[in-house]
């Protein structure tokens, strides 16, 4: 599971889980009230010529689709392309990878909240535990306990 605490500078600390790569954008773009690709997305040049019903050998495909034929030309059709709207600008493709998290902590963070995202239990556990984290001094100890509250909620933490 993967764990996210959001801080938003005037509210309750809110933490919550995702099962997966795919469950948090799903999460994330639900919060948000975007398009799940909006958040992320991962797709050759190739690919996004067949939802159009395409291939890169039909004929006059530069003159009718020219923006999905620069991608393949540049990237070549079968590279990776990342889509990270709160990174790169909306609807903006690189070939540099991006990670369904940073998207996620990018997009949740837009809005002005501080967020933390932990890869698995273990991970958000440590944090939990560890006394010398910045994000719990001061009104942070509100964070702590939301991710507590989620991580006894979820069986990773015994509740003492």
């Amino acid at each position: 599971m993967i764990y996210v605490l959001e801080i938003p500078a005037d509210g309750a600390a809110r933490a919550w889980f995702a099962y997966d790569d795919e469950d948090l954008i799903e999460r994330v773009a639900d919060r948000r009230g975007v398009q799940p690709w909006d958040v992320w997305d991962r797709r050759s040049a190739r690919e996004l010529l067949a939802m159009c019903g395409e291939s890169p050998d039909a004929p006059d495909l530069a003159a009718r689709l020219p923006g999905l034929c620069a991608l393949g030309t540049e990237h070549g059709w079968d590279t990776p392309l990342y889509r990270a709207d709160a990174l790169h600008g909306r609807g903006q493709l690189v070939a540099t990878p991006v990670a369904a998290a940073d998207a996620a902590a990018a997009t949740l963070a837009a809005a002005g909240t501080e967020v933390r995202i932990w890869s698995d239990h273990r991970h958000a556990v440590l944090a939990f535990e560890n006394d010398a984290e910045p994000l719990w001094r001061g009104r942070g100890w509100r964070a702590r306990h939301a991710l507590r509250e989620q991580l006894v909620a979820t069986d990773a933490l015994a509740d003492a």
